[in-house]
């Protein structure tokens, strides 16, 4: 295993207030992730503390075995692509292309020239004329020409419409398989990119909630769907996360993988079982901490 971020009990603080909590994970070379949780969960901030734009206030931090902060060698091996990235209102999209040979080592022009094509993007429009989506399309045109061996996205398809979305997606996952490198995406369309990701770390009020490979997550829950008298008895020994209520029927949502003897009883007894997405589970799971959480303070 190369490991090629490694963060041990990391936490910030603003102003006596903790944004990230004692969080320890880390990244293995050429591994797609996904960074996921809430707006205001804490996602934001470990990646400015990844990519040293801010510092921690304690905790371990190395990014490719080094400290990242006003280390060049670490941090030309890094592309951070921000929600709202900025860029100088006067240049074109063209001169922020020709720059970027110069910021990233392993930049491909060729692929760069492709991609400006299949996003349909004006190249001698200036930055301050651009809309939300067409901004956003150039960080993705950076993020994937730069083959950074460490790539991250924070949101980059704001403003993008579902087909531009699904062309992002499409290119990201033809690219890494030619060229492997670590990817992280912060996202809230969890189930969009979710076939994508090898790996999820969810965060949750500063502190880590899940931290697994996606494939195991993808089995975690089911939902069971029936008459409520019936339901109840057959989740009585199991752990469920969500309960729906409609007239006399009854939809929850079990956290735990789906059995073959789970099948041959709910067939039984005439009820449905539904697969849960991973955003259906992460929803779950997020509701439910802050529940309890809400139950405690009263």
């Amino acid at each position: 295993m190369n490991t090629i971020v490694d963060v041990k009990g990391l936490s910030k603080t603003y102003d006596n207030v903790t944004i990230i909590n004692d969080v320890t994970f880390s990244l293995e070379a050429n591994k797609i992730y996904g960074l996921l949780g809430r707006n205001g969960a804490g996602k934001t901030t470990i990646m400015h503390m990844l990519t040293a734009q801010i510092f921690p206030t304690s905790g371990e931090l190395h990014v490719f075995g080094a400290a990242p902060y006003e280390n060049n060698s670490v941090l030309n091996k890094i592309c951070f692509i921000k929600e709202s990235q900025k860029y100088p209102d006067s240049f074109r999209i063209s001169d922020i292309i020709d720059l970027c040979p110069a910021i990233f080592p392993n930049w491909d022009q060729e692929f760069a020239n492709q991609l400006l094509e299949d996003f349909m993007l004006p190249v001698k429009r200036r930055i301050k004329k651009l809309s939300r989506g067409m901004l956003s399309s150039v960080g993705i045109i950076i993020g994937l020409t730069s083959r950074a061996p460490l790539t991250i996205f924070d949101e980059p398809y704001l403003g993008l419409d579902a087909v531009a979305r699904s062309l992002f997606y499409d290119r990201l996952i033809e690219d890494y398989a030619e060229h492997p490198r670590t990817i992280v995406l912060s996202s809230h369309l969890i189930d969009e990119v979710s076939q994508l990701l090898e790996h999820v770390i969810v965060i949750d009020g500063g502190k880590i909630m899940l931290n697994e490979d996606a494939d195991a997550l993808r089995g975690r829950a089911y939902s069971v769907v029936g008459q409520t008298t019936i339901v109840e008895s057959f989740i009585s020994d199991h752990t469920t996360i969500d309960r729906q209520y409609l007239g006399g029927l009854l939809s929850a949502t079990v956290l735990g993988s789906l059995t073959r003897h789970n099948q041959e009883q709910a067939a039984e007894l005439g009820l449905e079982l539904v697969p849960v997405s991973l955003q259906q589970l992460i929803v779950h799971l997020t509701k439910e901490k802050s529940n309890r959480k809400a139950v405690k303070t009263q």
